[in-house]
Protein backbone atom coordinates (compact mmCIF):
# COMPACT_ATOMS: atom_id res chain seq x y z
CA UNK A 1 0.00 0.00 0.00
CA UNK A 2 0.99 3.37 -0.82
CA UNK A 3 1.55 5.85 2.02
CA UNK A 4 1.34 9.30 1.68
CA UNK A 5 3.28 11.71 4.32
CA UNK A 6 2.18 15.11 5.81
CA UNK A 7 5.15 16.88 7.07
CA UNK A 8 4.51 19.73 9.18
CA UNK A 9 7.16 21.82 11.31
CA UNK A 10 6.11 19.67 14.59
CA UNK A 11 5.11 16.37 13.22
CA UNK A 12 5.08 13.99 10.20
CA UNK A 13 1.27 11.92 9.40
CA UNK A 14 1.54 9.03 7.30
CA UNK A 15 -2.13 8.35 5.38
CA UNK A 16 -2.44 5.20 3.44
CA UNK A 17 -3.85 6.87 0.09
CA UNK A 18 -3.13 4.95 -3.12
CA UNK A 19 -4.61 8.40 -4.90
CA UNK A 20 -6.17 11.65 -3.22
CA UNK A 21 -8.26 15.03 -3.77
CA UNK A 22 -6.20 18.25 -2.63
CA UNK A 23 -8.79 21.24 -2.53
CA UNK A 24 -9.28 24.79 -1.61
CA UNK A 25 -10.50 28.11 -1.91
CA UNK A 26 -8.86 30.91 -3.52
CA UNK A 27 -7.96 33.47 -0.85
CA UNK A 28 -9.27 36.18 -2.39
CA UNK A 29 -11.71 35.11 -5.48
CA UNK A 30 -13.16 32.17 -3.20
CA UNK A 31 -13.35 30.12 -6.06
CA UNK A 32 -13.33 26.24 -5.47
CA UNK A 33 -9.79 24.35 -6.59
CA UNK A 34 -9.14 20.54 -6.56
CA UNK A 35 -6.23 18.16 -7.94
CA UNK A 36 -6.44 14.60 -7.98
CA UNK A 37 -3.16 12.95 -7.52
CA UNK A 38 -1.77 9.37 -7.15
CA UNK A 39 1.31 7.52 -6.40
CA UNK A 40 2.97 5.99 -8.86
CA UNK A 41 6.25 4.67 -7.21
CA UNK A 42 8.03 7.48 -5.48
CA UNK A 43 6.15 10.00 -7.02
CA UNK A 44 3.45 12.12 -7.55
CA UNK A 45 1.32 12.36 -10.84
CA UNK A 46 -1.24 14.79 -10.89
CA UNK A 47 -3.84 13.12 -13.29
CA UNK A 48 -6.70 16.42 -12.94
CA UNK A 49 -7.50 19.03 -11.84
CA UNK A 50 -10.72 21.24 -11.98
CA UNK A 51 -11.87 24.98 -11.40
CA UNK A 52 -15.67 26.08 -10.14
CA UNK A 53 -14.93 29.42 -12.32
CA UNK A 54 -12.51 31.83 -13.48
CA UNK A 55 -11.36 34.81 -12.03
CA UNK A 56 -8.05 36.72 -11.51
CA UNK A 57 -5.33 34.11 -11.79
CA UNK A 58 -7.46 31.15 -12.09
CA UNK A 59 -8.02 30.83 -15.54
CA UNK A 60 -8.52 27.56 -17.21
CA UNK A 61 -6.23 26.77 -20.03
CA UNK A 62 -7.99 26.86 -23.80
CA UNK A 63 -8.50 23.15 -23.83
CA UNK A 64 -10.17 22.84 -20.63
CA UNK A 65 -13.82 21.33 -21.01
CA UNK A 66 -16.81 22.71 -18.87
CA UNK A 67 -18.55 20.38 -17.40
CA UNK A 68 -20.87 19.91 -14.04
CA UNK A 69 -20.57 23.23 -12.83
CA UNK A 70 -16.45 22.94 -13.17
CA UNK A 71 -13.81 23.63 -15.81
CA UNK A 72 -11.86 20.12 -16.24
CA UNK A 73 -8.47 19.79 -17.39
CA UNK A 74 -5.36 17.96 -17.51
CA UNK A 75 -2.13 19.98 -15.99
CA UNK A 76 1.08 19.93 -18.44
CA UNK A 77 3.13 19.46 -15.20
CA UNK A 78 1.70 16.39 -14.24
CA UNK A 79 4.89 14.57 -12.32
CA UNK A 80 6.06 16.15 -8.22
CA UNK A 81 8.35 15.13 -5.84
CA UNK A 82 6.54 16.86 -3.16
CA UNK A 83 3.99 19.45 -2.70
CA UNK A 84 4.70 22.40 -0.59
CA UNK A 85 1.18 23.84 0.80
CA UNK A 86 1.65 27.79 2.39
CA UNK A 87 -1.02 27.08 5.34
CA UNK A 88 -2.31 30.34 6.75
CA UNK A 89 -4.42 31.48 9.35
CA UNK A 90 -6.21 34.10 7.28
CA UNK A 91 -7.68 31.94 4.57
CA UNK A 92 -9.25 28.80 4.78
CA UNK A 93 -7.29 25.59 5.18
CA UNK A 94 -6.60 23.06 2.40
CA UNK A 95 -9.00 20.27 2.19
CA UNK A 96 -7.86 16.38 1.53
CA UNK A 97 -9.58 13.62 -0.01
CA UNK A 98 -9.17 10.26 0.56
CA UNK A 99 -11.60 7.40 -0.91
CA UNK A 100 -14.40 9.56 -0.77
CA UNK A 101 -13.82 11.17 2.80
CA UNK A 102 -12.30 15.13 3.35
CA UNK A 103 -11.28 16.39 6.35
CA UNK A 104 -9.36 20.10 6.57
CA UNK A 105 -5.15 19.82 6.95
CA UNK A 106 -5.20 20.63 10.58
CA UNK A 107 -7.89 17.75 11.37
CA UNK A 108 -5.00 15.38 10.17
CA UNK A 109 -1.74 17.61 10.66
CA UNK A 110 -2.50 20.32 12.82
CA UNK A 111 -0.72 23.53 11.82
CA UNK A 112 -1.85 27.09 11.99
CA UNK A 113 0.60 28.72 9.59
CA UNK A 114 3.57 27.87 7.38
CA UNK A 115 4.72 24.90 4.81
CA UNK A 116 3.34 21.63 5.04
CA UNK A 117 4.79 19.44 2.71
CA UNK A 118 3.22 16.22 0.66
CA UNK A 119 4.95 13.76 -0.41
CA UNK A 120 5.03 10.15 -1.43
CA UNK A 121 6.97 7.81 1.85
CA UNK A 122 9.91 6.36 1.92
CA UNK A 123 9.64 2.10 1.38
CA UNK A 124 11.93 0.95 4.90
Amino acid sequence: MSLLCLATAATVVHLAAPSFTLAWNHSIEHVRWEEDYRIVGQRLELVEARIQGSAAGMEPPPDARFAGGWWHYAPKDRWHDELLLTRSPFTADYELCIAGRCRSLSAIAPQKEGVTRAYVCKKP
